[in-house]
């Protein structure tokens, strides 16, 4: 499900009703437990979490005009995914949320590389999403980023 927004506003609002209040939630999650210096915008047409030009000026390797990516929410067509890119890059990171996951939800754990996929929106361990958000500081990211995904 790609969705065409120019803000997050905008993106919740072409929302299909099930789905606004659980992405709006989500947002509102991701927003108050993320570390100063992530700036929120729409990046590959979802919302996004980034590391902006004025603190990372090399930006994005893919495309160096864009922002350095660090957290995506979107509304696909079967589930709602939070794309966390430190849960890609850092191996205790990744452990420590595959570890606690069934400490929140009674639900199986479907998850990608960095994509975390929630089929049932009733079942989203938002406490989790909050933990998770507050581990990771722009510049924490940046120097995982610098080692492990730039120069590969």
């Amino acid at each position: 499900m790609t969705i065409d927004a120019k803000t997050p506003e905008e993106y919740i609002e072409k929302l299909p009703e099930e789905r606004k209040q659980v992405i709006s939630r989500l947002r509102e999650v991701i927003k108050n437990n993320l570390p100063a210096g992530f700036e929120e915008c729409i990046s590959y047409k979802m919302i996004g979490y980034v590391v902006p030009h004025s603190m990372f000026p090399g930006g994005y390797h893919v495309d160096p005009k864009l922002p350095l990516p660090f957290i995506n929410l979107a509304s696909q067509k079967n589930f709602v995914a939070l794309y966390h890119s430190g849960i890609y890059a850092d191996n205790s990171l990744h452990d420590w949320f595959v570890a606690e996951y069934p400490k929140h939800v009674d639900t199986k754990l479907d998850m990608g590389k960095s994509c975390i996929r929630f089929k049932n929106i009733n079942k989203i361990p938002y406490d989790l999403v909050a933990e998770l958000c507050q581990k990771m500081t722009p510049q924490q990211w940046i120097g995982l980023y610098e080692q492990n995904i730039k120069k590969s």
